[in-house]
């Protein structure tokens, strides 16, 4: 593993939504502060390459939360460029997804021209899929879009030597357990196995060989609860979502990267 310099490109995914820092509270519905440095997924991965390196690994995370794939190849791909990284995880596309009109082959072909751009740096490169949400009542109308997209993701990476982490086959994924209220972004334990699943997809050994079983089955929800469950996130997070979107803004508005510059990690949580 020979990775020193590793740099993070995408929207709220990549940034780390709704993974708090070590010794806050876990957030929720109720106590989350969006003005929280996040730690995601892509900052566990980080840690875990130092840790395995032979020199220490410096690590910039780009990305902003709201962010759709045009700005993400657009302002991030250049600026991870001027870093001089020799591993960059790209993940973007799932804001698009959740509007009608997105067409998952433009935003391939887009995508496929940054990939080029950073291989031709001489940067590895990690992708992603986006998730499979058949079970969600919603974001599963997208699931046709996504679907075409990850399919240009697997060629893209064939043709161009980048890694895949596929999210949409992570089995552990599928339970609502994973999944913060908003039902959008994950919980901390979520993050920390697509962490995992980054690892395997770049060849190395995850620290925990059971890190995409699936939690022990709970009971099934009485209907009554479940109404009263979705009632509250419609509330309390579909329809602030839909009317920032009407208003043409975005969650990530007058917000920057939360590292924009190479620098050490901390340690990987266990």
């Amino acid at each position: 593993m020979a990775w020193t310099r590793y740099v993070a490109l995408g929207d709220s995914f990549t940034e780390g939504l709704w993974d708090v820092p070590d010794g806050e509270p876990p957030a929720s519905a109720e106590t989350a502060d969006p003005a929280l440095r996040c730690r995601g997924w892509a900052d566990l991965l980080a840690a875990h390459l130092s840790e395995r390196g032979t020199e220490p690994v410096l690590y910039a995370n780009l990305a902003v939360r709201g962010r759709l794939l045009t700005p993400i190849l657009e302002q991030q791909v250049p600026q991870a460029l001027e870093l001089g990284p020799d591993l960059v995880s790209l993940v973007g596309g799932g804001n698009d997804m959740l509007r009608p009109s997105a067409d998952p082959d433009a935003l391939a072909a887009a995508l496929e021209e940054a990939v080029v751009r950073l291989r031709a740096a001489g940067a590895d490169v990690l992708l992603a899929t986006g998730m499979d949400a058949k079970d969600s009542p919603v974001i599963r109308r997208t699931r046709g879009r996504v679907a075409v997209l990850n399919s240009h993701v697997w060629t893209i990476a064939r043709r161009h030597g980048a890694h895949v982490l596929d999210v949409w086959g992570m089995r552990s994924l599928r339970d609502w357990r994973m999944w913060a209220p908003d039902r959008i972004h994950l919980t901390t334990d979520g993050h920390r196995r697509v962490a995992q699943g980054a690892l395997a997809a770049l060849g190395l050994e995850p620290d925990d060989a059971r890190w995409d079983d699936p939690l022990a089955p709970l009971p099934p929800v009485p209907r009554t609860a479940q109404v009263r469950q979705d009632v509250d996130w419609f509330r309390t997070h579909a329809y602030p979502w839909a009317t920032r979107r009407l208003r043409g803004r975005s969650s990530g508005d007058r917000r920057v990267p939360k590292q924009p510059t190479l620098g050490p990690v901390g340690p990987a949580r266990p």
